[in-house]
């Protein structure tokens, strides 16, 4: 097991992976990571919220054993770091309203082009929030957008990038997305489609329409039986122990079903998870850990999901609570590498960092 650090400075804030998402082209990977200013009056996360934030990229070219970090290659609303809206406060406004706002998707998604990449972007978590999203065709070089994403009538629309590729047909994927509920507060989660290579958007289904406290960062794999399964995060309140939970569908996202619990505690406030398919057929199951012992972990299932094995710990040497947040790939040798944010003392800077392992 190795243990590397991504991005690192002193006063500074690097955090959320998971807001982003992660590409990889064999040994080449790219992920992407918030930026900002270190505070220990910032509350359950030590950050600077009257600072702004920014977008940056990471991208390395060896599997993750070394990485080259730059602003961000996109035009981002406001000029200010995108999926970060509720870290600051700097009264931003509608995204409409903003310098480089959304506009209407004049490209197309191209899945036969091994290059291409979408990234999905939000204004925030709860109430009226609204999302868009991003294309590359050059491995994440340049990002094309920002482009507008419909509400499907809903109060607000939370947007983080795990979307799934139709088994045959190169026009349709599937986006898994979170909603806020009626009281405008965040946490059920909705699955969408298109079916004209990003000409239009449907809503098919809610997971759970009227969850049990609050769910959403969903991660998403499909089977070689073509089930799609989903791993979700959960908790009954803002501050309780996190959980997560597994669902499935066999009729491409029409229907959901609860399949399992693979974690029974995340720690305090929880953790998203990542899925990952192995090239070996099992499932790998990655969290942050909020409890005492804070750092990363992780479960696999050898039977698509039905049980799991015993918790291991990759990692146990935060601080405190403020960690986690990963986006997990597997390399061609069959290593995964796990990035995530990280810090060694309660009140140091948060750094973004990456394991590096076989399950």
């Amino acid at each position: 097991m190795n243990h590397i650090t991504v991005y690192r400075k002193p006063g500074e804030y690097a955090g959320w992976p998971a807001n982003y998402g992660i590409w990889n082209w064999g040994n080449e990977i790219v992920t992407g990571f918030t930026l900002g200013s270190h505070s220990t009056d910032g509350g359950f996360h030590y950050r600077d919220k009257e600072q702004p934030f920014k977008t940056m990229q990471a991208r390395s070219i060896d599997g993750g054993l070394t990485w080259e970090t730059i602003h961000a290659p996109l035009a981002a609303p406001g000029d200010v770091a995108i999926s970060a809206d509720e870290h600051m406060n700097l009264g931003l406004g509608p995204v409409h309203l903003r310098s480089n706002p959304p506009k209407i998707f004049d490209e197309e998604f191209d899945f036969s082009n091994p290059d291409f990449a979408i990234l999905m972007a939000r204004t925030g978590i709860r109430g009226t929030c609204e999302s868009y999203f991003y294309i590359t065709k050059d491995r994440c070089k340049n990002w094309l957008g920002p482009y507008s994403f419909p509400m499907f009538g809903l109060g607000g629309v939370a947007a983080r990038t795990d979307i799934v590729s139709h088994q045959s047909h190169t026009n349709k994927c599937i986006f898994l997305l979170t909603a806020t509920k009626p009281d405008d507060d965040q946490g059920r989660v909705f699955c969408a489609e298109t079916r004209d290579a990003g000409q239009s958007f449907q809503f098919l289904s809610w997971l759970r329409e009227f969850p049990e406290g609050i769910e959403n960062m969903p991660s998403t794999v499909r089977l070689s039986s073509g089930r799609l399964l989903t791993a979700l995060r959960c908790r009954s309140s803002l501050e309780s122990i996190g959980w997560i939970d597994l669902m499935y569908s066999d009729d491409e996202g029409i229907n959901w079903h609860s399949l399992s619990r693979p974690v029974q505690g995340t720690g305090s406030a929880g953790n998203p998870p990542v899925l990952l398919l192995l090239s070996d057929g099992r499932l790998c199951l990655i969290y942050g850990y909020r409890g005492e012992g804070a750092g990363i972990r992780y479960v696999t299932s050898e039977n698509a999901g039905l049980s799991w094995g015993h918790e291991i710990i990759l990692r146990d040497d935060a601080g405190n609570h403020d960690v986690g947040y990963p986006r997990a790939i597997e390399r061609p040798d069959g290593d995964v590498v796990v990035v995530y944010y990280h810090n060694d003392i309660a009140d140091g800077e948060r750094y973004i960092a990456a394991t590096i392992w076989k399950p």
